[in-house]
């Protein structure tokens, strides 16, 4: 997997001004803070439908690219309809299929929670012809990653704001790798969440451009242009899950870490879960591409009683 995500990276490649646009736009992002950077402009009002359906609506965060300009959510509504509390699915880099998130959504429904599984930035319905699903979100171009982070958070924070107009109080998350990175920083700017289930969350950014084996023509690239980590390190204070804290206290996330991941590193996850005092910490026999990881998360919220 990481050899194929280094193939389609050497699609991507910097131009002599590179380093001055991202440059440019970290100068106007580092006087922002987070609730600056990831502002939400007031939605209007929206009536969510009863069955099964997706919810499409404008991005407020515009990007060079079309079909990335329209937010998806797909809903699941349970018996209970909106009021009841609702679990949003954040799924993982480059995911191809959403089979098993309607699934996951079926459980969720079962024990009396509505599902929004979220078409993240340049992914499923938002992949622009011509690229592969999330080819786009993680790049050598830093600038357009940013804003794709960027675009997700304030996103999902309509979402909420859609939910709560429709009589939803309560929330879940449920969200994997680039999903869980997201999801962690949407936990800095939101509140009102019963349970965040983080599962092997991109948290230390450093370490995702700079060493991990997914990135290697990614950091190549930074490298040709004159991009360095001094440099990229400026907009951590925006974008790095690990220099911030969840709203609602660490109490309500519940961690997972690989053991064999090289991607979500195990002493990264751990770090974070020391930091957001409170929460909880899971460790599954799995690398970062596993199968084994979710069933044993379902099962601990339900253990736990948070379903």
């Amino acid at each position: 997997m990481c050899g194929a995500m280094n193939l389609i990276q050497a699609r991507h490649r910097l131009h002599a001004g590179s380093r001055k646009e991202l440059k440019d736009y970290l100068i106007r992002c580092e006087a922002l803070s987070r609730q600056e950077f990831y502002a939400v402009p007031e939605c209007p009002p929206v009536e969510l439908p009863a069955l099964a359906t997706p919810l499409i609506w404008e991005s407020p965060v515009r990007t060079p690219f079309a079909e990335n300009n329209h937010a998806r959510a797909d809903l699941y509504p349970c018996g209970k309809g909106w009021s009841a509390p609702t679990v949003i699915l954040l799924h993982a880099l480059m995911s191809t299929s959403d089979q098993g998130y309607r699934e996951w959504a079926r459980k969720f429904n079962a024990r009396g929670w509505n599902a929004c599984f979220v078409h993240l930035p340049f992914h499923y319905s938002r992949k622009p012809a011509g690229y592969f699903n999330g080819e786009l979100a993680i790049s050598a171009d830093l600038v357009c990653t940013g804003e794709g982070l960027r675009q997700g958070v304030v996103e999902l924070r309509q979402l909420m704001a859609m939910l709560r107009m429709a009589g939803c109080r309560e929330f879940g998350l449920w969200a994997s790798s680039y999903g869980a990175w997201i999801g962690s920083l949407l936990m800095a700017v939101e509140a009102g969440f019963e349970f965040a289930a983080l599962m092997e969350p991109i948290v230390d950014v450093e370490h995702a451009i700079w060493v991990c084996p997914a990135a290697m023509v990614l950091r190549r690239e930074l490298r040709l242009a004159g991009i360095d980590h001094e440099l990229v390190s400026r907009h951590f204070h925006l974008t790095s899950p690990m220099d911030c804290l969840p709203l609602d206290g660490g109490e309500r996330v519940i961690f997972a870490s690989a053991d064999y991941d090289q991607i979500a590193l195990k002493e990264d996850v751990e770090e974070i879960h020391r930091r957001w005092v409170g929460s909880e910490l899971l460790h599954v026999a799995q690398g970062h591409f596993g199968l084994r990881m979710m069933p044993e998360m379902f099962g601990h919220l339900e253990a736990t009683g948070r379903l």
